[in-house]
């Protein structure tokens, strides 16, 4: 069970506005580069002020409006005729660079290790690699759990809100990262095996 199975019914909620973008002009690429420039600016103000614990708030809600936005290039890529290869190599790039620069700002906030939070980033970029793997060998690109882009997104908006919130995280979560680089591996050795299978 991955939150990624929820997304139909996201871009079914999401149609009438992406019809209307499409009329605007908008194009697929633009809001692909559009939400990578805003995680990037997110990602190095929490980067750098890792204490001013308040403006975590603003994490969850970007994660969710990224979300959105991601589904909104993808549907204006397919119900538009605005695919193209230069809009595939954006998608997955800017898609890694975004995570990294969210999912960073947790290195520098107690009690989680630099460690631990440097290997979810790494095996994140993993998991996000194993998928687009499958393109390469006919199977098309897999989204597999347990611990997928929107599982993520779930996880890292959940721990800043309560960071927000708290103004601290709890010792006893010190080794969630740690568990969730498990789930991670998971979700690679998932997204290989079901690859292989239906290459069978």
């Amino acid at each position: 069970m991955s939150i990624y199975q929820l997304k139909p019914a996201f871009q079914n909620l999401l149609r009438p506005l992406v019809r209307q973008l499409a009329q605007w002009g908008v194009t697929a690429n633009s809001v692909t580069l559009f939400a990578c420039v805003l995680s990037l600016f997110l990602g190095m103000l929490l980067t750098l002020l890792p204490s001013v614990s308040g403006l975590f708030y603003l994490l969850p809600i970007w994660l969710f409006l990224r979300m959105a936005l991601n589904a909104i290039d993808g549907m204006l890529a397919r119900e538009f005729n605005q695919k193209s290869h230069l809009g595939g190599y954006l998608n997955e790039i800017t898609d890694v660079v975004s995570d990294t620069a969210l999912y960073l700002p947790f290195a520098f906030i107690v009690p989680f290790s630099a460690t631990s939070v440097m290997g979810f980033i790494f095996f994140a970029i993993m998991t996000e690699f194993c998928g687009v793997l499958g393109h390469i060998h006919g199977n098309g690109r897999h989204y597999d759990g347990p611990l997928g882009k929107s599982d993520r997104a779930f996880l890292i908006g959940t721990l800043g809100l309560a960071y927000a919130y708290f103004g601290s995280i709890p010792a006893y979560l010190s080794s969630l990262f740690w568990f969730a680089n498990l789930l991670l591996m998971l979700t690679c050795y998932r997204r290989v095996k079901n690859g292989l299978n239906l290459s069978k």
